[in-house]
């Protein structure tokens, strides 16, 4: 269904949404739809935020180390400058990460006619909506919500707990800074967290 040639005349564009706690397999799942495309001989043009150097500096990279070359950049408007006319398929990682914008950079695109595929954390680690992944929820054609193994329960994870004292809502991390956990867990990582234990 998603191999679908979108430049043809008068064939609109959509979103696509993968969405998920941390360790769910969003960026894995990310770049499998990309490398789809590109096997079907669609040309494809990724990016991600300039900031999220954990792995590479210009590759997105899964935490089962699958590697696909992007592109670094540090606002959303900077996606429609860069993107070829005729890019077939836009893919961007840590969705949540950019700022307001992507939302009316993803329309633009799929306006135009391009597939776009973002990924990234729907909730951060308070297990609130995360910067502009709601609205690109609201506006994606096709989403896919990703769940982890819950570290404490071994049930679905739907949550990223911090594991470290940072407040920053945009902290990088690895296994060294969240768990996935459920929301049984999460709740109670809750109150041990409040109660200082």
């Amino acid at each position: 269904m998603f191999l679908e040639a979108p430049n043809m005349p008068g064939h609109a564009g959509w979103i696509e949404v993968v969405c998920g706690s941390m360790f769910s397999g969003k960026t894995e799942e990310l770049i499998r739809r990309l490398k789809r495309a590109q096997i079907a001989r669609q040309r494809i043009e990724l990016y991600k935020p300039s900031r999220d150097t954990r792995y590479h500096e210009s590759q997105i990279v899964s935490h089962e180390g699958r590697t696909i070359p992007s592109t670094p950049v540090t606002a959303a408007q900077q996606i429609l400058l860069l993107t070829s006319p005729d890019v077939a398929v836009v893919g961007i990682d840590e969705a949540q990460f950019f700022d307001e914008a992507i939302v009316e950079v993803a329309n633009e695109l799929a306006n135009r006619g391009v597939r776009v595929v973002a990924a990234g954390l729907d909730m951060d680690y308070r297990g609130r909506p995360f910067g502009p992944m709601p609205q690109l929820l609201a506006i994606a054609e096709y989403v896919t919500k990703l769940h982890a193994i819950c570290t404490r329960t071994g049930g679905l994870a739907h949550f990223s707990h911090r594991t470290t004292g940072e407040t920053d809502a945009y902290l990088l991390g690895h296994q060294d800074h969240y768990e996935p956990l459920s929301r049984a867990a999460f709740l109670e990582a809750g109150k041990q967290d409040s109660h200082g234990g």
